[in-house]
C-alpha cells in the first residue's frame, strides 16, 4: 500500500481523471483532486476509503494556489485540456501557461513523479490546438525535464465525448458527415488502458519512465468512415454517410463554433487533416506494461442505450 504517498491530480474530475483516480485509489495512494469546481468531484470520494480522496478548490490562475496544492505530494498528474476556445478559456492558458506553472511548482516542491497527458499527433498537426499542446510539452520539459508525457489518440470508454456524441447524432440525424471524405486515421485507445499506464508509472520503483514520451493507441487503426460503420453496427442503425470537403467543413466549423458548446470548430477540422496514429518508432502502451484493449470488447457495454429498444433491441432502425 502507498497510504503515505499523496498524488495531486489537476483535471481529475474529467472523463480520464475519474478512471485514473479509481486506479490510484485501488493502488492505495491518497489523492488530492485540484479543481475549479470541487462539487463536480465529490462522487470520486466513493472510489476510495474514507478520507483517501479529497477534492478541493484550486484557482488555476494563481501560482501560489497551485504550489500549495502540490506541496507534500509524491506525484502530480496534469489532465487539464480543452477542445475549443471560449473567452478567457483559451488554448494558450489551458495547454501552455497552466502546465508550465504546474511543472514549475513540481520542481520547487521536489515532486518525485510528474505525468503530463498531451495528445497524439501534436508534433505534426497544424491546428492551434495541436500547436498549443506541443508548446506546452516544450515548456514543461524546460521546467521539469524528468516529466513523463503521454500522448493518447482518441480515448473511448463509458462517459466519453466521442462515440457517445456521434451515437446521439445518429439517433436524431438522417445522415452523418464524413469530413474530408472520412479518410483521417485514428487509433482509438481505451480509457482504462490510459489510466493503467498512468498508474504503472506512479507505482514503478525505478526510473525507467523518467523523461520519456509515450504514444498511446489501441490495437486497431481505423479511418473516420470505419469508425462510423463500427458505431452504427453497435447501435443497430442505418444512416447515410455524406462526404464533406475540407473547405466546406471549415465554413461549417466557423458557424458551429458560435454555439456555447460547439459540435465542431474550424480548428478541429484543421486537426482532422492529420492522422492520429502511433509512430513506428514511438514508445507505446506495451512499453508501459499495458495490453491494448480492442474496441469490440468495450463499445457494446455503453453504446447499447442508443439502440431502438435499448440494450435488448434487435431491430434494424433508421
Amino acid at each position: 500500500m502507498n497510504t503515505d504517498k499523496i498524488i495531486c491530480i489537476f483535471g481529475g474530475a474529467g472523463f480520464v481523471g475519474r478512471y485514473v483516480t479509481q486506479d490510484l485509489a485501488r493502488a492505495g495512494y491518497r489523492i488530492k483532486i485540484a479543481t475549479r469546481i470541487p462539487e463536480s468531484a465529490y462522487e470520486l470520494k466513493t472510489y476510495g476509503n474514507v478520507g483517501q480522496i479529497t477534492p478541493f478548490l484550486c484557482n488555476y490562475n494563481d501560482p501560489k494556489e497551485i504550489q500549495s496544492a502540490i506541496k507534500g505530494c509524491y506525484g502530480v498528474i496534469n489532465l487539464i485540456g480543452i477542445l475549443f476556445e471560449k473567452g478567457k478559456n483559451n488554448f494558450k492558458r489551458a495547454h501552455i501557461e497552466i502546465p508550465q506553472t504546474i511543472a514549475s511548482a513540481c520542481k520547487k516542491e521536489g515532486v518525485k513523479k510528474f505525468i503530463h497527458v498531451s495528445s497524439l499527433g501534436v508534433n505534426k498537426a497544424q491546428s492551434r490546438y495541436a500547436r498549443s499542446k506541443a508548446q506546452g510539452e516544450e515548456v514543461i520539459r524546460k521546467e521539469y525535464p524528468a516529466v513523463t508525457i503521454m500522448r493518447p489518440s482518441v480515448i473511448f470508454g463509458a462517459g466519453d465525448n466521442f462515440f457517445n456524441m456521434f451515437s446521439k447524432l445518429a439517433v436524431f440525424l438522417p445522415a452523418l458527415p464524413l469530413i474530408g471524405g472520412g479518410k483521417t486515421k485514428f487509433q482509438p485507445v481505451f480509457v482504462g488502458d490510459v489510466a493503467e499506464a498512468i498508474k504503472n508509472v506512479m507505482v514503478s520503483k525505478d526510473e525507467q519512465y523518467v523523461g520519456k514520451t509515450y504514444e498511446l493507441g489501441g490495437p486497431e487503426t481505423v479511418t473516420f468512415k470505419e469508425i462510423y460503420k463500427i458505431l452504427l453496427k453497435e447501435i443497430n442503425r442505418d444512416k447515410a454517410l455524406i462526404s464533406i470537403p475540407w473547405t466546406v467543413a471549415k465554413i461549417q466549423g466557423s458557424i458551429l463554433s458560435l454555439m456555447p458548446k460547439p459540435l465542431l470548430t474550424r480548428d478541429q477540422v484543421t486537426s482532422l487533416q492529420t492522422d492520429s496514429v502511433v509512430a513506428d518508432e514511438a514508445l507505446t502502451l506495451s512499453d508501459l506494461g499495458v495490453d491494448a484493449t480492442a474496441m469490440e470488447t468495450i463499445l457494446p457495454k455503453y453504446l447499447a442505450c442508443y439502440k431502438r429498444g435499448g440494450r435488448f433491441g434487435d431491430k434494424k432502425a433508421a
